[in-house]
């Protein structure tokens, strides 16, 4: 029997990104000598039933529909038409307004389902492989598990393990429970615990006594789940082997979807989350248990880049790091400056950088950055504990605009604690930055599993916790066991909230800004006599041209950052220790500036904004190279 390890990646995978976790497994597969191959099974699916149709699965129907995974049920357990019929009314219809032309299209996939599955079967000898594992994450857990039931209903004698964010704790160890032809799980960080299972297998040494001392790993024993707690973290992520992606690019180079993609390199250089790690938002549920944050050395992270740019030829680099290491200023950022190749790349960061900062972004080629921005109402920022204001908030907007560095945000709802007075105050302040980047989208807050909602819902006056309705059309089990097996929740409020009662109006101004997004702008030039001239061409502009002097000039800009009036009058007092202004006649200054809709306030800050008409930061922009 050979003693070779298949790794499969089923839909709904993306199409233009790697399966990351398989691809550092294949390499650390092969560091210690277990031949290994990795099978992109999502190329031939999006073959069968058009690249057009799988990337509408996967980036436009909504995931907590879970239509992906209703395709493969029937797979899975066989025909239940009523059951079909109540998940199309309750979740197609009823929660996401599908219409019959959608609900068409999904039914035709669901169709191709058991051709593709067939396609499966007979395209991959299997019968060479000892361990064949499957990564799940979002809408993979249906299709892999459709496969892996056929998989050992043929061949018996093959040890099926999954992992993944859908197998992470609990979630994992029910499903295993569930599905007794998985032989194994390694919920959580599977770096150590894989291989070590893969070991024990193929040396034919799991056994009991041994399978117990692996960290984080779901085994049977007696008919029983056994799971032998959380897996080791990797501290040192600097060890990790970089992520071996041949697999990936021969599927796509041999796949006729692959002429309709554009892959990106997926890169890894923390895991955890800084912040997170001080200050938990109460509605995330990423990391789980893994939440402590552990970063590559700056040397680690720039080695692995240009050794998969080189080696793969994409110029497109998408970190997966839930938030970039603040200490990547002083280090990493400006060495991605110095690179030699011309990249762009995709970053989750938190809202509040610097002018600087975002500068120095710009210029290493951090062009698409997902900054975290939630709300614009300090005090549902605060009920997030997301540690940042709104003002903020719209100026990491301000100047990633100037910076051409695509933001994006969203707008949540839904909180508990938040008043109508918020969103009554937010409309207010969002009709004054309509000219900056429209959010991608405006909702309700979800419930995830992990999140401090989750963890203790009663102390945020959250009821009746329960799996959204999908759930039980994707797993037809009792309310306890989709209880552990559900990662998305609904919720009720105590009956004095309710949020449609208040949020209709900013939920309606962002639909038009998203439909009409403003066509003007407002944009500060420094004039030859160093006055600052303010061009308004927004269609509520109240001034298109308004030429500020001298003290003027200095206190906007002055305020091209967020400051408190204290700070203005200090400024003033500092830079014009003879010339005696008061407070309260900047205060009147800065509310005209208000009133013209030139700068914003909060009440006790103000942030100018117009956008400053500079080119953006190059790499060999002197302004950047002086500070890297």
């Amino acid at each position: 029997m050979n003693k070779k390890i298949m790794l499969c990646s089923m839909p709904f995978g993306a199409l233009e990104r790697q399966a990351l976790g398989l691809s550092l497994l294949k390499a650390r597969l092969t560091e210690i000598g277990i031949p290994c191959e990795l099978h992109y099974l999502t190329f031939p699916f999006a073959e069968l039933i058009g690249v057009e149709e799988y990337n509408w699965m996967v980036n436009e129907a909504p995931y907590t529909a879970f239509s992906g995974d209703w395709s493969f049920t029937n797979a899975l357990y066989g025909e239940n038409n009523e059951a079909d019929e109540r998940y199309i009314r309750e979740v197609l219809q009823d929660t996401w307004q599908y219409d019959d032309q959608a609900i068409t299209r999904i039914l035709r996939v669901r169709s191709l389902v058991p051709h593709f599955l067939d396609y499966c079967m007979d395209a991959i000898p299997w019968h060479e492989y000892t361990i064949v594992g499957f990564t799940s994450t979002f809408e993979q857990n249906i299709a892999s598990l459709a496969l892996a039931k056929r998989l050992k209903e043929s061949w018996s004698r093959i040890k099926i393990v999954f992992g993944g964010g859908n197998w992470e704790d609990e979630m994992g160890v029910e499903l295993h429970r569930r599905f007794p032809f998985v032989d194994y799980a390694c919920p959580g960080e599977a770096d150590e615990s894989f291989p070590s299972l893969a070991r024990l297998i193929l040396s034919a040494k799991a056994s009991r006594k041994s399978l117990v001392a692996v960290p984080g790993i779901v085994f049977r024993s007696n008919g029983k789940s056994v799971f032998t707690g959380s897996s080791n973290l990797v501290y040192d992520i600097d060890s990790l082997p970089i992520p071996d992606y041949k697999d990936y690019f021969q599927a796509f180079e041999q796949s006729s979807a692959g002429a309709s993609v554009i892959p990106m390199l997926l890169f890894e250089g923390s895991r955890g989350c800084w912040w997170g790690a001080k200050s938990h938002c109460t509605f995330c549920g990423l990391n789980g248990s893994t939440i402590s944050f552990r970063a590559k050395s700056y040397k680690s992270a720039i080695s692995e880049i240009k050794y998969l740019v080189d080696k793969w030829q994409i110029d497109m680099v998408q970190a997966v790091d839930n938030v970039l290491d603040i200490r990547g200023f002083n280090d990493f950022i400006p060495a991605l400056t110095r690179m030699e190749q011309s990249l762009q790349f995709f970053y989750e960061i938190k809202a509040n950088l610097s002018r600087n900062q975002v500068q120095m972004l710009r210029a290493a080629g951090i062009t698409w950055v997902q900054p975290g921005i939630e709300s614009m109402s300090d005090h549902v920022l605060r009920l997030m504990r997301k540690g940042i204001t709104a003002l903020q908030n719209i100026q990491l907007l301000k100047w990633c605009q100037e910076q051409e560095i695509n933001a994006d945000w969203n707008i949540l709802y839904g909180f508990p604690g938040e008043t109508s007075d918020d969103y009554d105050n937010m409309l207010t302040l969002l009709k004054q930055i309509r000219f900056l980047k429209a959010p991608t989208g405006c909702g309700p807050i979800r419930l995830d599993r992990f999140s401090p909602y989750f963890v203790a819902p009663q102390k945020f006056g959250l009821r009746n916790l329960r799996p959204i309705a999908p759930y039980k059309y994707l797993y037809p089990f009792n309310d306890n066991s989709l209880k552990r097996i559900a990662y998305y929740f609904d919720y009720d409020y105590d009956p004095s909230m309710n949020p449609d009662d208040y949020t209709r109006d900013v939920i309606a101004f962002v639909n038009e800004w998203q439909q009409c997004p403003e066509t003007g702008s407002l944009r500060a030039f420094k004039r030859p006599d160093n006055a600052l001239a303010l061009v308004d061409t927004r269609s509520d502009a109240c001034r298109q041209h308004v030429i500020l002097r001298g003290i003027d000039c200095e206190v906007y800009e002055y305020c091209d950052q967020v400051r408190s009036l204290q700070s203005v009058h200090k400024h003033i007092k500092d830079i014009l220790p003879k010339r005696p202004f008061t407070s309260g006649q900047i205060r009147v200054f800065l509310q005209s500036l208000v009133d013209n809709k030139l700068m914003v306030t909060d009440g006790s800050r103000y942030l100018s904004l117009a956008l400053r008409s500079e080119p953006v930061a190059q790499k060999d922009d002197s302004r950047i190279l002086d500070r890297v």
